[in-house]
């Protein structure tokens, strides 16, 4: 199977833009959605695991949009990664489909599975799922996301990188110049800004206090769909005390914690993680 960058990579039209996305194997559908950060995208979060995914499931890896890879649409990142979702799905005619999401794209898989429970048959969510409930908030992670939205250079990305694994034999020369590259595309530091930078966060959690809208982690009881939440012990940007919440809410979920391993744990504990994710998938 030709699991390459070229060999999986497509593009669909909808009536908001283009959908960029990565597609192999066959079987029931599974996408994988990818999470916020510096530089980020589905292809830099997945492609280790794609291989291994593919040979049970057809596989969508999906680039949302504002990250330098799909067409931008106006309004707040994760909100238009929401819809996109739903325009995906309708574009290629999926009915419904398991779902992983690492961090933010967990945060989506777990509202789309709220608002729409016909359309996700499993979730698996990667970190950032659910409020901090003993540790600092914003995290040591996002904090230092924040200093990077509000002034952005390569030590200030380095020290982020450093602080998503537990391992930091894991930030490679190679994956730092990887995302310094993709950081600097105007639509990637856009996205990155409007949701971590000190401005856009303040009034971001200001609008959630003026709204009266409960936070969506406290309506998690909606989803309906068998939950496997997977964490690492050691993340810094989604420390695990976050799970608590949508392990208690969530009334079909289980947990599983990944020692030594830090925010990527389908990068990090990639054997692991494909083990444990294979087995709830299949079951």
């Amino acid at each position: 199977m030709d699991v390459t960058y070229e060999a999986t990579q497509r593009e669909i039209a909808t009536d908001k833009g283009a959908l960029r996305y990565h597609e192999a194997g066959d079987g029931p559908p599974l996408l994988l959605l990818h999470g916020s950060g510096i530089g980020v995208s589905g292809w830099r979060n997945y492609r280790g695991n794609l291989e291994v995914f593919a040979e049970h499931f057809h596989c969508y890896i999906l680039e949302f949009p504002g990250f330098g890879v799909s067409d931008p649409v106006p309004g707040n990142p994760v909100l238009t990664a929401g819809s996109a979702v739903t325009r995906f799905m309708n574009a290629l005619e999926i009915e419904s489909a398991a779902v992983i999401g690492n961090s933010m794209g967990g945060v989506v898989g777990v509202n789309v599975a709220m608002r729409h429970p016909e359309r996700v048959s499993k979730l698996v969510t990667i970190g950032g799922v659910g409020p901090n409930i003993f540790s600092q908030h914003p995290s040591e992670g996002t904090r230092l996301l924040q200093e990077f939205a509000d002034g952005p250079s390569r030590d200030k990305l380095v020290r982020w990188l450093e602080a998503m694994v537990y391992d930091r034999a894991m930030v490679t020369e190679e994956r730092i110049e990887e995302r310094w590259a993709a950081a600097n595309d105007p639509e990637s530091h856009k996205s990155l800004a409007a949701m971590y930078g000190s401005k856009a966060f303040a009034a971001q959690q200001q609008a959630m206090t003026d709204s009266g809208v409960p936070p969506y982690w406290s309506m998690m009881g909606k989803v309906t769909c068998p939950t496997l939440l997977t964490w690492g012990r050691d993340d810094r940007q989604c420390p695990p005390d976050m799970a608590m919440i949508p392990m208690r809410l969530i009334p079909d979920a289980e947990l599983h914690i990944f020692p030594k391993c830090g925010h990527w744990v389908m990068i990090e504990a990639k054997q692991a993680f494909e083990r444990v994710v294979l087995e709830f998938l299949l079951r």
